[in-house]
């Protein structure tokens, strides 16, 4: 079985209790919201900081994730001059409450927004529907009337299976999908009706698997390497020539840079952004491996009637641990779990058309493999959430060793002046 994080469902508040939980959260960090308002009235306000300049104001909504980060580092420290960047937690900015929003919108009145916020894979109903819907087609909505650019990510989940899949195709909207694909296909298709309808300005992007460095979340390419590197993962859950298409999330930043100067060309479109070349997923898998140097996964196939069973007799599993009070949840995954067995490569053609084109078509989950798992490993191994692989990777700080094995021996060398391992900080002395 493979770790996860355990996320406890919603319970039901009674109203009171929820109306002051939404105004603590709306009057929390009051003041640094005061503080990077004062900030952000200074930039816009001063002749001296802005003479000659164009300088924007970005809204990262979901900058605390994996592509909301990427973006976060790319406008904020790669292209600093030209842009301010806000990126809100929950608590300054919830997609869940309109009137956060509108507040938070009404305060910094940004230049563009960025949405890049998803809640967890296996949401319920509920959760999907309020932040991947609602929330998103709230921004969208404030954005029209701010008469500003909205950037909307989307994903390859709300895509029927298949090869050679464009930007016109989509699952039926059912009650049979998902919560997650149902909520992020009606939310396309409710911002391509703003769009066409009421004048909204929006570029949706839909990305593939997504891969690279500094997601700290273990979920999509991340549980691959994770299951492998924690050897539990026997065999291979595919099948022979199942290729689906992937994203590195360095591409990502400089395509909406790109998009957001040339809206005349992207708004009111979607585009696919993925790698051009798609992903064989048990080469991909064997890659991992080797670059470990272990033994598992076996280059044996699981067929998926025997994944499926695997599946339901471990959430059967943890059900009767429930009540000697053992929590534990399935990977998100596994709910896409039929989707390891099918390959789904979405077309790039649209986007080599565009003025942005393919750009590191030689840069590829392989290329870049053994710097995201030099990346992933040591982060595993401090957290002890893996038997150690490399430990070479964990470039221990000075006096980690002696922690380890005689703690009374380094405190003393400590006190003593016998170790030198504390910074030095004469130099704030007046």
């Amino acid at each position: 079985m493979i770790p996860q994080q355990t996320l406890g469902s919603r319970r039901l508040i009674p109203l009171s209790e929820e109306k002051h939980k939404r105004h603590f959260r709306k009057n929390h960090g009051q003041q640094q919201e005061k503080n990077k308002r004062s900030q952000i009235q200074q930039l816009r306000g001063s002749s001296e900081a802005f003479a000659g300049c164009t300088r924007k104001l970005v809204l990262i909504v979901g900058g605390s994730g994996f592509i909301g980060g990427a973006l976060m580092y790319y406008f904020k420290t790669l292209q600093g001059g030209s842009f301010e960047v806000l990126a809100p937690n929950s608590k300054q900015l919830s997609l869940r409450e309109p009137e956060d929003i509108k507040g938070y919108l009404a305060k910094y009145r940004p230049d563009f927004i960025v949405n890049c916020a998803i809640p967890p894979l296996d949401s319920g109903a509920q959760l999907s529907y309020e932040i991947n819907y609602l929330g998103s087609i709230n921004l969208a909505r404030a954005c029209m009337a701010l008469d500003i650019p909205y950037i909307h990510f989307s994903s390859a989940a709300l895509l029927p299976m298949g090869e050679n899949i464009n930007e016109d195709d989509s699952l039926p909207l059912t009650a049979d999908l998902p919560y997650y694909p149902r909520s992020k296909l009606m939310a396309e298709l409710t911002l391509k009706h703003l769009h066409e309808n009421h004048g909204l300005d929006c570029t949706i992007i839909r990305l593939g698997v997504v891969y690279g460095k500094h997601d700290h979340k273990i979920q999509g390419f991340q549980r691959l390497l994770f299951s492998i590197a924690s050897q539990s993962m026997m065999f291979l859950l595919t099948r022979p020539g199942v290729r689906h298409s992937y994203t590195h999330t360095d591409k990502i930043p400089p395509f909406v840079h790109h998009v957001l100067e040339n809206r005349k060309e992207f708004s009111g479109q979607t585009y696919n952004f993925v790698d051009p070349d798609p992903v064989d997923l048990s080469r991909l898998g064997l890659a991992i491996k080797l670059n470990l140097g272990l033994k598992k996964p076996r280059k044996l196939y699981a067929p998926y009637p025997f994944a499926r069973l695997g599946r339901f007799s471990l959430k059967l599993f943890l059900r009767i641990l429930r009540p000697l009070g053992f929590d534990g949840r399935l990977p998100q995954e596994l709910m896409f779990l039929d989707k390891f067995y099918k390959s789904q490569i979405l077309s790039v053609e649209k986007l080599a058309r565009s003025s942005f084109g393919i750009v590191d078509r030689e840069v590829s989950v392989f290329t870049e493999l053994p710097e995201i798992i030099a990346y992933y490993i040591a982060r595993w191994q401090h957290l002890n959430l893996i038997s150690p692989v490399n430990t070479e990777l964990l470039d221990p700080t000075p006096g980690t060793g002696v922690f380890e094995d005689n703690p009374e021996e380094l405190l003393s060398g400590l006190h003593s002046g016998r170790y030198d391992y504390l910074a030095d900080f004469d130099s704030l002395k007046r």
